[in-house]
C-alpha cells in the first residue's frame, strides 16, 4: 500500500477507505488517541486504537517524538477537533523517542528554548509552518522573475572583491593559521594560498549579476551570502539569502516599480497559498500581543498583508526624508537615539521605521541618498553629491530592499572607485562592461530572512532561517 500524507488525506478524505500514514507522534491521549503529524500540513490526524488488542510493551513505544507508520480505516470523526479520523487496523513503531530525554514534550517552548536546539525545530507547529511559508516564497520569487523573462544566474560565493566596500568579509584560506607564510615585506603572503590571492565569502552577487544583465538584459540571483559584521541584533544574521536582480535598459523608477511588484506579488503568494500556516502564526502573534502595552503590540498578521499587497508604496526622497525626521516629535523632544540635524546622515532603524509606522502608515521607497554613504557602483546624480539609490521600508522591518541604478560611464565611474580606494585590480573586468557596450542598468537585493520576518510576523530573524549563523553562534 502506497503511503498518503496528511495534506492530501485531509483535502480529500475518502470515509471508508484503507490508508497508510506516517509521521511523528504529538501526543498519545487515554491510551488510544494519538495525534500524527508529518510535516505536510500544520494539521495532524487522530488516529483511534484499540489498546485492549494491542501488545503492553508496544503501546508503551507510542511516544511524543517516536516515528510511526499506521494501516486504518478512514472514518468521521465523533469528537470535536478533527472532520476525520482513523481506525487502527495495525500500526508500526518505526523509531524510538524516550520521553525522559525527547526536549520537545506536548507544552508551549520560548523561542530562546528552541534556537537551542534547532535541528528539532522543523518538529514544532511554529517552525514547520515557518519553513512550509519559506518554500512558498521561494517558489514565488522563481516564479514572478520567471513569469517576466528573467534569467536565474549562479554568482560566485568566493570573491576577491568587496564589493559593499565595508570590509566586513569572511576571509577564505587553506593556509595554516599557526604558520601563515609572509613575503619579503613580512605580510600575508597570498601567492601562496589556494587561489594565489586574498579571498572572502561573497556578500553579494551583485557585480556578476550586472555582467550577465549587460548580455541577457534581465538577471536575477537566489543564494546565499555572508557578512561578518559583529552584530547581535533581530535584524541581522552573518548567513542570509539575497534575491538580486539586475535590468538592462532600466533608469531608478523601472527599478522602484519592479522592486515594489515583486514585493506585492510574494506578499499575495502567501495570502493565497499559505493560509493555514498562516492563521496558526497570527495566532501565536495575538496571543503574544496580550501580554505587551498597546503600543508595542504587532496587530493582526492579514491585515499587514493584505494591505500591503493592496496599496501603493509612498515615494520620497532622502532630503524630504530628512526634512520629516529633523520637524518630528521625536527629533525635537530628543527620543530619538540618533537626532536629525543635518542633511547627509546615514538614516538608522529608528528613523526607517519611524516614516513606516508613525508618518506614512505604509511602506516607503526612498531614492536619491547622499553619494558619501552609498556604495561607488551607484549612478551619481546631475547634483554631484546625490546618488541614484532607492531602499524600501517596511512597517516592523525598516529596510527590506536597497537598489540603486549602476554607474554605466566608464570615466565617473573610474574616479569613484579611485576616490573609495577600491584596488583597481580587483574589479578592472567590471570597469571592463563600460568600455564595450554599457548602457544604462539598474537593480537591487531583498534580505529574502526580512521579507520572511514580515511575512510571517516573527520577531526575531534568527527564526526565520532553519540553523541562523551569528556572532558566536554557528551550530548544527
Amino acid at each position: 500500500m502506497m503511503r498518503i500524507k496528511i495534506k492530501a488525506l485531509l483535502e480529500n478524505p475518502q470515509i471508508g477507505s484503507e490508508v497508510l500514514i506516517k509521521g511523528w507522534v504529538r501526543t498519545f491521549r487515554s491510551n488510544r488517541f494519538i495525534a500524527i503529524n508529518d510535516g505536510s500540513t500544520i494539521n495532524s490526524v487522530q488516529a483511534v486504537i484499540d489498546f485492549e488488542k494491542e501488545d503492553e510493551n508496544e503501546l508503551k513505544r507510542i511516544a511524543t517524538g517516536a516515528s510511526i507508520e499506521v494501516v486504518g480505516n478512514v472514518v468521521e470523526s465523533q469528537g470535536s477537533g478533527q472532520s476525520i479520523e482513523i481506525v487502527v487496523k495495525s500500526f508500526n513503531i518505526l523509531g524510538d523517542a524516550n520521553p525522559e530525554e525527547y526536549p520537545l514534550q506536548p507544552k508551549k517552548h520560548s523561542l530562546e528554548y528552541l534556537r537551542e536546539i534547532a535541528h528539532l525545530r522543523p518538529r514544532t507547529n511554529t517552525f514547520a509552518a515557518i519553513l512550509r511559508v519559506r518554500h512558498a516564497m521561494t517558489f514565488a520569487i522563481h516564479e514572478f522573475f520567471n513569469n517576466r523573462g528573467f534569467y536565474n544566474i549562479h554568482t560566485p560565493l568566493i570573491t576577491a572583491t568587496d564589493a559593499e566596500g565595508a570590509g566586513e568579509a569572511f576571509q577564505v584560506t587553506t593556509m595554516d593559521l599557526k604558520n601563515v607564510p609572509l613575503n619579503d615585506d613580512k605580510e600575508v603572503d597570498y601567492k601562496q594560498d589556494f587561489f594565489g590571492k586574498e579571498t572572502s565569502l561573497a556578500v553579494t552577487g551583485q557585480l556578476e549579476a550586472e555582467l550577465a544583465a549587460l548580455g541577457l538584459s534581465e538577471v536575477y540571483t537566489f543564494g546565499p551570502t555572508f557578512r561578518a559584521e559583529n552584530s547581535n541584533t533581530t535584524r541581522h544574521l552573518a548567513e542570509f539569502w539575497m534575491i538580486e536582480p539586475e535590468v538592462a535598459f532600466a533608469d531608478n523608477n523601472d527599478n522602484m516599480d519592479l522592486a515594489e511588484a515583486m514585493l506585492k506579488y510574494c506578499v499575495q503568494y502567501a495570502l493565497d497559498n499559505c493560509k493555514e500556516d498562516l492563521e496558526f502564526l497570527n495566532k501565536r502573534l495575538q496571543d503574544e500581543d496580550k501580554s505587551k502595552p498597546q503600543i508595542e503590540r504587532a496587530g493582526d498578521l492579514f491585515e499587514k498583508l493584505e494591505f500591503v499587497a493592496n496599496n501603493d508604496f509612498e515615494r520620497i526622497t532622502y532630503t524630504e526624508a530628512v526634512q520629516i525626521l529633523r520637524n518630528s516629535k521625536p527629533n525635537k523632544k530628543k527620543k530619538f537615539q540618533f537626532l536629525v540635524d543635518e542633511w547627509g546622515i546615514d538614516l538608522q532603524s529608528e528613523h526607517e521605521r519611524f516614516l513606516v509606522e508613525k508618518h506614512f502608515k505604509k511602506p516607503v521607497i526612498i531614492s536619491d541618498y547622499p553619494a558619501n554613504i552609498k556604495a561607488f557602483y551607484m549612478k551619481l546624480n546631475d547634483d554631484g553629491k546625490t546618488v541614484k539609490a532607492m531602499d524600501i521600508l517596511f512597517p516592523g522591518i525598516g529596510e527590506i530592499v536597497g537598489g540603486s541604478e549602476r554607474e554605466e560611464r566608464h570615466d565617473v565611474l573610474t574616479q569613484k572607485i579611485k576616490d573609495q580606494n577600491i584596488p583597481m585590480e580587483s574589479v578592472w573586468w567590471y570597469l571592463d562592461t563600460r568600455k564595450f557596450g554599457t548602457v544604462p542598468h539598474s537593480g537591487f537585493g531583498l534580505g529574502f530572512e526580512r521579507l520572511m520576518l514580515f511575512v510571517t510576523g516573527m520577531g526575531n530573524i534568527r527564526d526565520v532561517i532553519p540553523f541562523p549563523r551569528t556572532p558566536k553562534n554557528a551550530e548544527f
